[in-house]
This record gives C-alpha cells, sequence and structure tokens, in this order.
C-alpha cells in the first residue's frame, strides 16, 4: 500500500511539471507571434505606404506569421489609408483587401498575388484641394456634387459666377470624364481651364497600384465612390540583402 501512496505524489508532480512546461511553450508561441505580427505588419505598411503616398493601417490573415514564414503562403492582408494620393489626387480613402499572396523571391520577382480589391473615397474637399494645389488656386472655389445626375459642379471664380460640370463614369475599364455644361454668365467658359480641370480629374482617376482597374463609379453627395478589382499580380523583386539594409526595410520573415 505505501507504494502506492507514493506513486500519486510522483505522478501529480510529473503532470504539474508537464503543464507549466506546456503553458511556457504557449506563452512563448503566442508573445512571439504577437511580437513578430507587430513587425511584418510594421515593415508593410512602411511599404506600401511609399506606393500610396500616405500612412496606411495593415491588417494580417488569421494565419498564424510564424506559420506563414514557413510555408510563405499569406491567405490574405487589409490596407487602411485616409489621405491616398493616386497621380495628383489628394485626400482619398482607401479600404483594400489582398489575397492569395505566395512568396517566392526570384531574380524576377518577390512572389505573386492571387487576386485583389479596393474601395475608394475621394471626397469633394478632396477634388477642391487637389484642382487647387495643381494648377487653379483660389480660381476654382468649390466643387459640389450631385448624386441622382451623376456629376460633379466646379464653381469658377469669386462667388461662382461661372459653373462647369462634369460626369464621371467608367468605361472599359478606366474612368471617363465628360464636359456636360460650361458656361460663365451664358458664355462658354476658356477651353484651357475647362480641359484642364477635365485632365487632372482624368489623371486622377486613372493609376492604382497592384494592377487593379475600376469596374464601378459612383457620385454620391458629397464624394466619388471608386470600386477596384484586381486579377493575378506578380510582385516587383525584393531589393537585395544590401539594399534592404541601406533602406532598413526588409520583411524578412516573410521574404
Amino acid at each position: 500500500m505505501a507504494a502506492r501512496t507514493n506513486s500519486a505524489p510522483r505522478s501529480n508532480r510529473v503532470l504539474v511539471i508537464s503543464l507549466v512546461v506546456i503553458a511556457a511553450l504557449v506563452a512563448v508561441l503566442v508573445g512571439g507571434e504577437l511580437f513578430v505580427r507587430h513587425r511584418v505588419k510594421t515593415c508593410m505598411a512602411d511599404q506600401f505606404e511609399s506606393q500610396l503616398g500616405s500612412q496606411v493601417d495593415v491588417g494580417l490573415s488569421w494565419k498564424p506569421v510564424l506559420l506563414q514564414s514557413i510555408d510563405k503562403n499569406v491567405p490574405y492582408i487589409t490596407i487602411d489609408s485616409d489621405d491616398t494620393k493616386f497621380g495628383p489626387a489628394q485626400g482619398m480613402q482607401v479600404h483594400a483587401q489582398v489575397n492569395d499572396i505566395r512568396i517566392e523571391n526570384t531574380a524576377d520577382s518577390s512572389g505573386t498575388i492571387g487576386s485583389s480589391d479596393a474601395d475608394v473615397t475621394w471626397s469633394t474637399a478632396g477634388i477642391l484641394a487637389t484642382l487647387q494645389q495643381q494648377a487653379f488656386g483660389s480660381l476654382i472655389s468649390g466643387v459640389t456634387a450631385d448624386s441622382s445626375a451623376g456629376t460633379l459642379k466646379f464653381s469658377v471664380g469669386p462667388a461662382g459666377l461661372a459653373d462647369l460640370t462634369v460626369k464621371p463614369e467608367v468605361v472599359n475599364g478606366t474612368v471617363k470624364v465628360d464636359t456636360v455644361g460650361a458656361a460663365i454668365l451664358g458664355f462658354g467658359l476658356p477651353t484651357d481651364l475647362v480641359d484642364g480641370v477635365v485632365q487632372i480629374l482624368t489623371s486622377s482617376l486613372q493609376t492604382y497600384p497592384l494592377g487593379m482597374q475600376p469596374t464601378a463609379l459612383k457620385v454620391t453627395d458629397d464624394a466619388i465612390e471608386i470600386t477596384l478589382e484586381g486579377g493575378a499580380y506578380t510582385m516587383p523583386a525584393a531589393p537585395t540583402q544590401q539594399q534592404q539594409q541601406e533602406q532598413q526595410s526588409s520583411c524578412g520573415l516573410l521574404v
């Protein structure tokens, strides 16, 4: 009977030690995962900020980053920015998701992307700031959106003595901006002014990252909302180790 009595405490000690070891391992893994996720998010944010011209928030998928570093497959990442610049545009809000990322370094690329999509909002305030800074200063004094007509109206000159109305829409995967009306006290506006506004708007809505193209455009009461979609995309080659050290921008755990 004494032998049985001694074996019970010994078994309990083994169980306790095992549980402590398991708990310690879990704590190390969780702590390592949190550290690595923060590092990778910060690094990816830095890289996308250079493409979008603004600060971004990066969200990672549910898949542990430690596992992603082994199989080099990232289910998706999300990207949010409140002040993105596409071309000359200012003040664009972007929410994007990049799917099925496969990290594979070669001489020509750093991997592939299966698909991507984004929702872009360009407010009338952002449109006005863009036009004023690019070419027209205070000559363009206001921008209003008409959701029912799908148009933007620009007030020209002091007290809005003239109006220029345009209609943006998606045609065959690109945004086209057509002039609907342009008049000052019943007379036509100068061609250079009209063409300049249309050109800046058009160039702001043409170039998007990751090969995405516009598929839909909607004018709301105070903004343009654009839906972007992208298919398979090959990412450019990663910088060399020396370049990464110089730029201090390596996401080494995933690359």
